[in-house]
């Protein structure tokens, strides 16, 4: 039977890595053409900058399921890097500034849950939505400055400041805790 570890066991790497490897796959070729394609459309409206922090939650997830199945310090942002290493191995269009990202990613969304080992144990929904708030604000500041965002009307940058962090709240933290409460249920030792 399945069973959560909180140490750093050849399972655990194992686990992490398959979890970054399959997340960056996903990141590339799930969430970056669909991104794109919205991006492209939203062109002519000015918009197409909030598509930026619209999606940004999506890129987050690797570090809280990293959390979940290894529920120790550091899984999530390992998780989040591999990701990122993945993402940009295969062909990510932000090429090696994605792995820098993925490290402020994981590491602010370890923020909910350090540095209490119980915290990671129990994953609780505050613990997860606090990390899926700072994993949003470190998706949000290094790009604000790198992307040059501050040079766009103060309007959009409120408007792409609030996207972040909801995209941010709703992907990383309401569908995670929703999928690893789908795992709590499917693992949980039936009794006869």
């Amino acid at each position: 039977m399945f069973t959560r570890s909180s140490k750093w066991n050849v399972k655990s790497i194992i686990l992490v890595a398959l979890i970054g490897i399959i997340m960056g796959i996903i990141y590339t070729y799930g969430f970056n053409w669909a991104y794109n394609l919205v991006k492209m459309a939203l062109l002519p409206t000015g918009f197409a900058p909030v598509t930026d922090t619209v999606f940004s939650g999506l890129w987050l997830i690797a570090a809280p399921l990293a959390m979940y199945f290894v529920p120790t310090v550091g899984s999530g942002t390992v998780g989040e890097v591999l990701a990122a290493i993945v993402e940009m191995a295969i062909g990510g269009q932000w090429g090696a500034i994605t792995v820098v990202s993925g490290l402020i990613q994981g590491a602010t969304n370890e923020i909910g849950f350090f540095p209490k080992k119980e915290r990671y144990q129990q994953f609780t929904w505050k613990s997860v939505m606090t990390g899926a708030f700072f994993a949003g604000l470190g998706a949000f500041i290094p790009t604000y400055f790198l992307y040059g965002w501050n040079k766009f009307s103060i309007t959009l940058q409120v408007v792409m400041f609030i996207t972040d962090i909801v995209s941010a709240l709703v992907f990383d933290g309401v569908l995670v805790k929703l999928i690893t409460n789908l795992f709590d249920r499917a693992l949980r030792p039936r009794l006869a």
